[in-house]
């Protein structure tokens, strides 16, 4: 689960019955239909070679929490069902281990009862609940102004130079674009990259980028629960991901702290940082500047090059070539995921910051602190 006030549960497995979401402690009132859930999924639908070719619909059905198109403030379940199935290659491939996979230690975790079909709770097909349970967020976050971009910022070894701006036409270019980088002339370059991993058999890893602008100072609670740390924790929970960095993050290591520090000064009557080294966020609080990080996701583990494992039953060394329907590049189809994961936290911290507001003014006499 993620969240403390609105709270987040997924469940379902890649060739199961389906795919959805549990939303607790979402507020009453907020517009919500299957159409607007279904266009935010159909961000991260498969299909095309840059992706996997498997075709689902992903048509959701709100099940409870909606009454005459607003939510009731009870819990809110989506449910997605899986239609293009098929567990043929994971039949055969069920003793021998994918390197780079959950097989193996899901199989000694659970004790041999996991469903193995195309990777069950580890695959990245359980993310539908996630980008489900963030058009929700969106909502929300919208009534405060504050909006979440992600986008593929590398790919391998290409990387773009984005300078991300807010507004609509700047998400346009992201999701008009099939590797979701809104630079189209690096775009292309990496998309070359792609096609020849995918004429060798192999994959690429990449990192999104995410931008989250009109974020007030003051939300996370550290030091437990800081902002960063949060966020940090929900987006190493998606399938894939190996690293997360705020900022400027690992370059930080190589700086000195008169070059790292963001200094205050006032602009336009407000106080605000004069750079954003730190990534818009202090102590695990936020500062009120853009929040920026990155997620760095590895390759696409099956690949049909030839790979070395185990097989169980004879405990003999085997060779496994990758076949089934998978990304070839997993970061592409996690940008929306990455986008849905960052307003889910977002939107958590905003109603436990939001819940003291109505004491400030009694204990301190003023409405607010500049």
């Amino acid at each position: 689960m993620i969240g403390k006030l609105f709270r987040v549960s997924i469940f379902g497995e890649s060739h199961g019955k389906g795919v959805g979401v549990l939303i607790e402690g979402c507020p009453p009132g907020i517009p919500l239909d299957e159409g607007y859930i279904a266009k935010e999924l159909e961000r991260r639908k498969p299909g095309g070679i840059l992706v996997s070719p498997r075709q689902e619909s992903d048509k959701p059905r709100i099940l409870s929490g909606v009454f005459r198109g607003r939510t009731t403030g009870g819990p809110l379940v989506i449910f997605v069902e899986n239609r293009d199935i098929d567990s043929s290659f994971y039949e055969e491939i069920k003793d021998t281990p994918r390197p780079g996979h959950a097989d193996y230690v899901a199989r000694v975790k659970y004790w041999g009862f996991n469903d193995y079909r195309g990777g069950g709770i580890s695959s990245g097909r359980i993310t539908v609940g996630i980008v489900a349970a963030g058009a929700v967020a969106k909502r929300i976050l919208s009534l405060y102004n504050i909006r979440v971009y992600s986008y593929i910022v590398r790919i391998n070894g290409v990387e773009a130079n984005i300078k991300p701006v807010d507004n609509e036409s700047f998400r346009q270019k992201i999701y008009s674009n099939p590797l979701r980088c809104p630079d189209s002339r690096v775009a292309k370059i990496m998309e070359e990259e792609l096609r020849r991993a995918l004429r060798e058999g192999d994959s690429l890893g990449g990192i999104v980028e995410t931008i989250v602008f009109n974020v007030p100072v003051g939300l996370g609670d550290p030091p437990m629960n800081g902002l960063d740390s949060d966020l940090a924790k929900a987006m190493l929970s998606i399938p894939g991901a190996k690293g997360i960095e705020f900022g400027l993050g690992f370059k930080l290591a190589s700086m000195k702290g008169s070059e790292a520090n963001d200094s205050w000064t006032i602009r336009n009557g407000k106080i605000v940082a004069e750079s954003n080294n730190m990534g818009g966020i202090n102590g695990g609080i936020s500062n009120g500047m853009p929040i920026i990080f990155r997620v760095v996701f590895k390759p696409t583990p099956t690949i049909r090059k030839p790979q070395k494992t185990v097989d169980l039953r004879t405990r003999r060394q085997v060779i496994i070539r990758g076949q089934g329907r998978h990304d070839p590049c997993i970061a592409i189809r996690a940008v929306p995921v990455v986008e849905a994961y960052t307003a889910i936290v977002l939107v958590d911290h905003l109603l436990r910051w939001l819940a003291w507001q109505p004491l400030k003014s009694r204990i301190l006499g003023v409405e607010s602190i500049k």
